[in-house]
């Protein structure tokens, strides 16, 4: 993209030119760095509405900083576009998120400023503080430890735990609260409401105002105005419920405004040379300088390509429903017929499709916040209180409670069921959200039956199976369009496949999404004069060892294909299987490497690592020949 355009942009190729600009100079970057970032989101979408609240503070921090040798960590990535620019990747920004282009998030490998890759929020205090101590174990050079966290990742468990040990060794440790009110979602929770009580605090606020008003119209106002400021800051607890953070041990300043570069830059230089843990609380406001993502900021979190003239999505000619849609639809008709059944989500209820639920049955909703272990042993609560809860988060962020999944769900036998969004390649959000993992962790528990729909009425059917079960049960689907039903759909039984299609040189067990991409192999090796058998495992745990073991029998290649790591995978197993009953066919199995996978379309993806139908065809030929 041609930054002819951007005049100050172009002078600023590390935050080394930056701190030559002047304060016009700096307001005026501002000013284009918004309009950069609107306009290349606009043509390959992104996360929007974080990083237009943040410029400013991104300025003021690399500014006021002396990065890289002071460490500056992004919880989460959503509010680091301007950083990126900033540190000399502005020519490079155009291919953000595309194959071979930048990474959306920070990323260690890709730039000396990426102190941290970050993708899953609450992490960045910890982060922070472990590199605190490892310069006061190890000794070296001086630095500072900045994080900078949102106020939806505050409300994390993680980032409790984080702060209750930096008080005590947290030297050289800055927090820097984004505070804008969301997450993804609008904010929810204790920690959410006591952030507003500060910055809506009528004392507080109109002590502040009566004693600039009377000191500006004294003489040596100004100056007397400069010492109070500095003075408010150390004794603003007091008046103003921030004392939480002051009783971790934290140094609390703010809040102050965050679209003020002036007022950022001055706090921070002053509060820098501090050697004791310090929280700067910042307001801002997300999606600014660009009208529809201030309206609808949540709309705005993450976009695909839009006309930046007024805001309207450019979208493709297919407008069937998403996987997503299908689900949210299914569990509202399960949720009018019985009064049980109640929705969970870890701040996401537009983005896992419960916002309809949301609205229909209030008092069955729970919005738990960025804290998906919680979530997980909230809803292990709600059932054995009697409830059915659905528990409804991406398969990567469900990662992240696989503990509470062992412990407070499985080992306990209830019946909580996990709607597992996002399974296999999610695409442009890269390493961090790629979804490739959940067949390997899911299939590792005890008691967990765990199944992939085909298609659409796949999974409304097994929505409909799981609801009556006694014991838990997860659900994985892909993102994007839901097949539709190319067969007739037989009823879901327990640990069942369903065969779609007759063959006896080769048998396709295909998982979920590579059912239909098996059937389009299937009739390519027709066409080859092979005559190739497809199975829609269905369950992945339980599967079909009854079915598969018979099919196998009459068929001289064994192949399994999966969205999902080679490590765990349903591949691997079957694999012990054959070999422990002495099948003599051949086995291939196809699925992803063990690695993680970096950003680029789904297809591109597919493409690339031989999950398209072109590289499941090459695979299996190739087998026959030898």
């Amino acid at each position: 993209m041609n930054l002819d355009n951007y005049n100050l942009i172009s002078k600023v190729t590390s935050p080394r030119q930056l701190r030559r600009l002047g304060s016009v100079e700096l307001v005026g970057l501002a000013a284009e760095l918004r309009q950069y970032i609107i306009e290349v989101v606009s043509k390959i979408g992104g996360h929007l509405g974080a990083s237009l609240g943040a410029v400013e503070l991104t300025i003021a921090l690399h500014y006021a900083l002396d990065t890289p040798r002071d460490k500056l960590i992004w919880d989460v990535g959503h509010q680091a576009y301007a950083h990126k620019v900033l540190t000399g990747r502005a020519e490079k920004f155009a291919t953000l998120r595309r194959a071979g282009g930048i990474s959306g998030f920070p990323k260690r490998t890709e730039s000396e400023y990426d102190v941290f890759s970050t993708g899953h929020a609450g992490n960045a205090i910890s982060v922070a503080l472990g590199l605190c101590q490892s310069r006061a174990s190890l000794g070296g050079k001086r630095f500072k430890a900045v994080a900078v966290c949102g106020d939806g990742a505050l409300g994390n468990g993680m980032s409790f735990e984080a702060l209750n040990q930096a008080g005590v060794h947290g030297k050289n440790l800055m927090v820097v609260l984004n505070d804008n009110r969301m997450s993804i979602a609008k904010n929810v929770g204790a920690m959410s409401r006591y952030l507003n009580r500060i910055i809506t605090d009528d004392i507080y606020i109109g002590a502040k105002r009566e004693v600039e008003a009377i000191l500006k119209h004294v003489p040596l106002g100004q100056p007397m105005l400069k010492l109070a400021k500095r003075i408010e800051e150390s004794a603003k607890g007091l008046i103003v419920p921030g004392v939480i953070f002051e009783e971790l041990g934290f140094k609390y300043f703010g809040p102050i405004d965050g679209h003020d570069i002036n007022e950022l830059i001055s706090t921070l230089q002053r509060l820098k040379k501090y050697e004791y843990p310090i929280l700067l609380h910042v307001l801002t406001k997300k999606g600014k300088g660009y009208a529809p993502a201030e309206r609808q900021p949540e709309s705005w979190h993450g976009v695909g390509p839009f006309c930046v003239g007024d805001g309207r999505a450019v979208k493709g000619e297919d407008d069937s429903l998403s996987y997503t849609e299908i689900f949210s639809r299914a569990l509202l008709r399960q949720a009018d017929r019985d009064k049980k059944i109640v929705a969970v989500t870890a701040a996401m209820p537009d983005g896992t499709g419960l916002e309809e639920f949301r609205r229909k049955y209030p008092r069955r909703f729970y919005d738990v916040g960025i804290a998906e272990g919680h979530a997980v042993t909230f809803a292990a609560g709600l059932a054995a209180g009697g409830a059915r809860p659905v528990v409804a988060i991406y398969s990567t962020f469900l990662q992240r409670s696989l503990d509470q999944i062992i412990e407070d769900v499985c080992l306990q036998k209830l019946p909580v069921i996990f709607a597992v969004d996002r399974a296999g390649l999610v695409g442009e959000d890269g390493e961090t959200h790629q979804g490739v993992l959940d067949i390997s962790y899911l299939s590792l528990v005890p008691d967990l039956t765990v199944l992939a729909p085909s298609c659409a009425r796949e999974l409304e059917m097994m929505l409909a199976w799981a609801v009556k079960q006694s014991g838990p049960v997860a659900i994985r689907y892909p993102r994007g369009t839901a097949s539709e039903s190319k067969w007739k759909i037989a009823p879901i039984k327990a640990g069942r496949g369903v065969l779609r299609r007759e063959g006896k040189d080769v048998l396709i067990v295909a998982v979920g999404s590579m059912v239909d991409t098996s059937m389009e192999v299937a009739e390519e090796l027709s066409t080859a004069g092979r005559s190739c058998a497809v199975f829609d495992a269905r369950f992945v745990k339980p599967f079909d060892q009854e079915t598969i073991l018979k099919l196998a029998a009459k068929t001289k290649l064994v192949v399994t294909v999966e969205e999902n790591s080679a490590q765990g995978s349903l591949g691997s197993e079957l694999s012990k299987l054959l070999h422990a009953k002495r099948i003599k066919a051949k086995f291939l199995p196809i699925a992803l490497p063990d690695q993680f996978i970096e950003h680029g379309t789904p297809q591109e993806l597919k493409h690339k690592y031989g999950l398209d139908a072109l590289g499941v065809f090459a695979a299996i030929r190739e087998v026959i020949k030898g």
